[in-house]
């Protein structure tokens, strides 16, 4: 069950993509009336939304949609439906993974903003690179909640952590919110997607929710080698 806020959060973040708000959000004290609760939980969802980087709040002056969530209205399903990396790299060839680290540790400050936990709600720390033919593609950093994807083994992560959500634990894959920004590549872009010191990186954040319950069991940002990834949009 989703504490109030977070379900006000999720209806504020389906309004926002849908584009019914585009620009100033009703004040607190309206949103509490619209949706029968107090200003502090309010607060916490208006809160929830600025850690995601979809609004700003000027002190005095309300809540804004950012331009990069406006962007995010035009998007077309295929890029706000996932169903993970493996299975939509298995039509260009023959997808390998290499578990560059795995292990569990307590969230940071963001990812409990972003994931919706608590300080003491243990997170897995994952790392690999995703290999098509041999030839790396893309190098993944994820952050998942353990009591929301439990289980999880390296045989798992060598294949696709969406099919085991899909085919074991019986969830569906819901909406993500992403953003998607050029970088500069690091050492670890060098090294493990062999980029040179100025060659640039398509990075992709997301948070990824399931659709039954629009929990986020998914935090991540995916580097993208610049001559091999692409994303493609339609505007209506």
């Amino acid at each position: 069950m989703l504490r109030r806020s977070d379900a006000i959060a999720n209806d504020l973040r389906a309004k926002i993509f849908s584009g019914i708000y585009t620009d100033q959000l009703p004040t607190q004290n309206e949103l509490a009336g619209l949706y029968n609760t107090s200003r502090i939980t309010i607060t916490k969802a208006i809160a929830q939304l600025r850690a995601e980087e979809l609004i700003i709040t000027n002190k005095g002056g309300g809540s804004f949609v950012r331009n990069t969530a406006k962007e995010q209205q035009l998007l077309d399903s295929p890029i706000n439906i996932y169903d993970g990396g493996f299975q939509h790299f298995q039509a260009f060839g023959t997808v390998t993974s290499l578990i560059i680290s795995f292990s569990t540790r307590l969230p940071e400050e963001r990812e409990q903003q972003l994931l919706q936990l608590g300080d003491d709600m243990p997170v897995y720390d994952i790392i690999r690179l995703r290999a098509i033919d041999n030839q790396p593609v893309i190098l993944e950093y994820t952050i998942m909640p353990v009591s929301r994807v439990p289980h999880l083994t390296e045989e798992i992560l060598k294949t696709s952590i969406y099919s085991y959500i899909t085919d074991t634990l019986q969830q569906q894959i819901g909406a993500a919110y992403r953003r998607i920004r050029a970088d500069k590549s690091d050492a670890y872009d060098q090294k493990y997607l062999n980029c040179q010191i100025n060659d640039p990186i398509l990075e992709v954040e997301q948070v990824v929710r399931f659709a039954n319950t629009e929990a986020p069991f998914e935090y991540s940002q995916t580097r993208h080698r610049y001559d091999l990834g692409e994303v493609t949009y339609i505007s209506h």
